[in-house]
């Protein structure tokens, strides 16, 4: 287990992306908005893909331009995350099929569950259209697909 600065580290197929609450994520209380957790599932996910070898900017930028939009996202929030908490989100990438990409993510503040996703993400083109997931990007994210 390797970790990289701000971009985490992965145990089996789990990515780890930690985060540091600041006064910025929080209401007038001092608990993070609740909003500001789209956010962090947004950085985990971009770290996950960056550290299995895909960067956003040279896929929009390559011979075959491509990017992503999250099609449908559910959240559960459990418990609130307060400033100067030391959180961490655990992503899988659980299933590709044609264009679009199932994720898992969960929010923890040591073992205590605070937050979890379940997102759906499309593969678009510049025009916005979907497009299937190329072949490279489904082999790269094998191994830490669900086995069906």
């Amino acid at each position: 287990m390797v970790e990289q600065p701000n971009i985490g580290w992965f145990e089996g197929r789990v990515h780890h992306y930690p985060l540091r609450i600041f006064y910025e994520d929080t209401d007038f209380s001092g608990i993070v908005y609740y909003a500001n957790y789209l956010r962090f599932f947004e950085r985990a996910r971009s770290s996950f893909f960056r550290l299995v070898g895909f960067e956003h900017a040279k896929l929009w930028d390559g011979e075959d331009p491509l990017a992503f939009a999250i099609r449908k996202i559910e959240l559960d929030y459990k418990k609130p995350a307060r400033v100067d908490d030391h959180l961490v989100v655990q992503t899988t990438y659980d299933r590709i099929k044609g264009a679009r990409l199932w994720v898992s993510q969960a929010c923890y503040r040591g073992d205590e569950l605070l937050v979890t996703a379940v997102s759906e993400a499309a593969c678009i083109t510049p025009e916005g259209r979907p497009r299937r997931a190329p072949k490279a990007m489904v082999e790269r994210l094998g191994p830490y697909l669900e086995n069906d």
